[in-house]
């Protein structure tokens, strides 16, 4: 039945002792559970495609230190990082952190393009220059043109473009009272392109906070999280610090995150003063878990007759395991049918830049999901993500975060 899972790896490993933790081959149960949940297996169907196949790859690189093959290195790539692997795994390998640490290890140099992309996510002075000339851009009608000229594929911006949307040109207000009796407060993690792009999500967080009675403070010191440096094989040093030096030195009850991607980066953050780390990791929360904790027994919604279709991301999934929270929360709108999506534990393909970096396989991801959003007949998908949200509503216009929701049907 499993004839895939003869890999070759019955031969005792040479591998040291020392260093990261790579279950070898005695090791590992034969059980399959990691094959059968891998996107790219779904697609490629050959043992290359694997988790197993993939974690042989680091530990040739991590504990071995010997060269891997151009093939290696590809199927190496080729992964979406969405950690389903490392839920199921009966050895409990920390997939995503030895992943990152080949990945840095590999001494990655991004392309040209790449090294634009990442500066912007880096340095909001840029990003903010830059908006007003995509906001020109969007509404001039040159995109259907310009498209059709190839010169977009041939910059290789082609699958970048076609997920803009209309930025906000403003940022957000250093602080937002509550609307009623105070009872805390709390700061909000933005993120980098989130602010600009997903500004509604954001106004929806501190809206229904605000409706709850908390504070919301949005420093403007903050920065990227610093996922798409670290998963790209980028040091992300840096941006860790400053954000555990610009959250730390606020008084709060809580740090909140609206997009899952960023939170799974942000729960794992690691730096050389670890109390700061630990004090960091301590006040972090979720949004939709916070709001859900401290939702007031006397808040009501307008109800809403609609059906509503749950997309779980991957960070949501297998990093931050509190996908039941979204659930619960709009449970919270009388009339409102709340559903999963079929096949939730599939990664989508947007994979945080993985949809840039491998739009093909991307988009075949994609057209699976896009089948379970059509079978589902929902009036509306949420996600909690903001990358998984923009990849699944591109011509759709179905897909958004469950804040919107929720706070449209506040009290008038």
């Amino acid at each position: 039945m499993f004839e895939f899972m003869d890999m070759g790896f019955d031969q005792a490993s040479e591998a040291p002792v020392s260093g990261p933790y790579i279950p070898d081959a005695g090791e590992c149960l034969r059980c399959g559970m990691c094959v059968s949940t891998c996107p790219t297996f779904r697609l490629f169907q050959t043992n290359e495609e694997t988790p197993r196949s993939r974690i042989r790859t680091i530990s040739k690189i991590l504990v071995e230190n010997v060269a891997i093959t151009a093939d290696e290195r590809q199927h190496l790539d080729n992964c979406l990082q969405c950690r389903a692997c490392e839920t199921v795994c009966p050895s409990k390998m920390a997939y995503g952190e030895l992943f990152d640490q080949a990945r840095l290890k590999l001494e990655i140099t991004p392309s040209w393009l790449g090294k634009l992309a990442l500066g912007l996510i880096e340095n909001k002075r840029w990003r903010m220059r830059l908006l007003p000339g995509l906001a020109v851009y969007l509404k001039s009608g040159l995109q259907k043109p310009l498209r059709r000229t190839g010169l977009l594929k041939k910059l290789g911006v082609a699958e970048a473009e076609a997920l803009l949307g209309k930025p906000a040109l403003k940022g957000l207000a250093g602080h937002y009272p509550a609307k009623i009796t105070k009872r805390g407060q709390v700061a909000l993690f933005t993120g980098c392109i989130a602010e600009h792009f997903d500004q509604e999500t954001l106004q929806a967080a501190i809206k229904l906070l605000n409706s709850i009675g908390y504070d919301v403070t949005v420093p403007p010191q903050q920065g990227c999280c610093g996922a798409i440096h670290q998963h790209n094989g980028q040091a992300a040093a840096s941006l860790i610090a400053n954000n555990i030096a610009v959250f730390n030195a606020l008084e709060m009850d809580a740090v909140l995150h609206a997009a899952t991607g960023c939170g799974a980066m942000l729960s794992e953050y690691q730096h050389e003063d670890a109390e700061a780390a630990g004090l960091f990791r301590q006040r972090l929360q979720d949004i939709n878990a916070f709001l859900l904790a401290h939702w007031p027994d006397d808040q009501r919604l307008q109800a809403l007759p609609k059906k509503v279709a749950v997309h779980e991301p991957c960070s949501q999934r297998n990093v931050l395991k509190n996908q039941q929270t979204v659930y619960n929360l709009l449970a919270k709108i009388p009339e409102l049918e709340v559903a999963a999506l079929a096949n939730n534990p599939l990664c989508c393909g947007a994979g945080g830049s993985y949809m840039l970096t491998h739009p093909d396989n991307a988009a075949q991801l994609r057209d699976l999901k896009r089948q379970a959003i059509t079978a589902a007949q929902a009036d509306w998908v949420v996600s909690s993500n903001f990358g998984c949200a923009v990849f699944l509503d591109v011509d759709a216009d179905k897909v958004s975060h469950p804040l919107l929701i929720l706070a449209r049907q506040l009290p008038i």
